[in-house]
């Protein structure tokens, strides 16, 4: 159930990028200003995320879900009916909220239902609904909006949860008596663990290598690697089985063994660029490592998150958001590098990867050192 909520979500994040052309013309906007109802998603997600949590942290984990969900729903149903672009914009800021709390709840959650054992597979596989969001949540929803209107989209996303809302009711057991019962002053002091801030730094410095590359697939692949446009939604579905992959398998390296999982993932992460780099005017290897960079990726993403929970365990629920926040400012410095690449005379699309992995190189080392200085001394605040 919480995979499937992960998928509603994600869906609903990525989906406007599908649809964005559309938008603008029905607002009678630039495709600049369009842009906004992604900046201001994501700005809801880094800000106001952590602060909703603080609050809702307190009372029954499930009740608290179904009431983000509840949110989500709302969110998406003004998107689907706006009659101005601002109120667009607010049904856009209302769906983001929900996204960094649910995340970082749900991910609390999902350990709670397993063995300890399993905390790692258990977080990859509720994390793997944002993967199945890129897979098949994007394509479809803009496949929707092609052959009916954009706005059924939004209809639809919000359909998607109510079905999660009406599952999370029925499947998901009553965890009041596993509700934080710390005060907001208390909550906050989690942040006193220079492990904790570490922990974040690394989340925000090595993922940032994954959007400066995903975000500009389609102009390294038509511009470079000599791809067809009809091809293109093949080949991000083709990398989105990648993000698929990496998210299970890091799910099981972060259980067998975190430190090193964090080690290796962002390792796998800055090769799979660098080698893409090199191929990326050969139009076969690009494919299969397009793939690959898929896999390095999001094997990242489960040890990630276990490693600012282990950190933050006196008040999990908000590390687990305020790292949902570190992943999306990731994202804009990721987007900023790619876009700077892009549009740099000098420079161009095939030179992405290189610049791309640059940031991450300093967060394996940040990382490296970090694990060597906590190694026998993990402690909790």
């Amino acid at each position: 159930m919480l995979t499937l909520a992960a998928f509603a979500i994600g869906t609903a994040e990525f989906i406007i990028a599908g649809v964005l052309k559309d938008v603008a013309a029905a607002f009678s906007i630039t495709e600049g200003a369009a842009g906004n109802f992604i900046g201001y998603y994501a700005l809801a997600i880094v800000i106001g995320g952590p602060i909703l949590t603080l609050w809702l942290s307190r009372y029954d984990k499930k009740i608290v879900l179904i009431g983000l969900i509840g949110l989500f729903i709302a969110g998406n149903l003004i998107c689907a009916f706006a009659p101005t672009y601002h109120m667009m914009l607010l049904g856009r800021v209302i769906s983001g909220l929900t996204q960094g709390p649910f995340y970082g709840i749900g991910a609390v959650i999902a350990t709670e239902l397993v063995t300890k054992e399993q905390n790692g597979r258990a977080i990859g596989q509720m994390f793997a609904g944002l993967t199945l969001a890129n897979v098949l949540g994007v394509p479809g929803g803009t496949f929707i909006a092609q052959n009916f209107s954009w706005d059924t989209t939004f209809v639809v996303v919000a359909f998607l949860g109510l079905i999660t809302m009406i599952s999370i009711i029925i499947f998901i057991k009553d965890l009041k008596e596993n509700q934080t019962e710390n005060s907001i002053i208390s909550q906050l002091s989690v942040f006193k663990n220079p492990r904790l801030i570490g922990s974040l730094l690394s989340t925000v410095l090595v993922w940032t290598g994954f959007m400066s590359v995903y975000g500009y697939l389609a102009p390294l692949s038509l511009d470079v690697a000599g791809i067809s446009k009809h091809l293109l939604t093949p080949l991000l579905i083709l990398v989105g089985f990648g993000l698929l992959v990496g998210n299970n398998f890091g799910g099981k390296a972060a259980d067998k063994d975190l430190d090193r999982s964090l080690i290796v993932g962002a390792v796998f992460m800055i090769v799979s660029m660098i080698i893409l780099g090199f191929v990326d005017t050969n139009y076969y290897l690009f494919w299969i490592f397009a793939f690959i960079f898929g896999i390095g990726t999001f094997f990242n993403v489960p040890s990630m998150q276990m490693n600012v929970m282990r950190y933050g365990a006196k008040a999990p629920e908000l590390a687990g958001t305020a790292n949902i926040s570190a992943f999306n400012i990731a994202n804009f410095l990721g987007a900023s590098i790619g876009g700077y690449i892009l549009d740099s005379q000098s420079i161009g699309a095939s030179a992405i990867p290189f610049y791309g992995a640059i940031i991450p190189t300093i967060g394996l080392v940040f990382t490296f050192i970090a694990i060597k200085v906590n190694k026998n001394k993990v402690v909790v605040a």
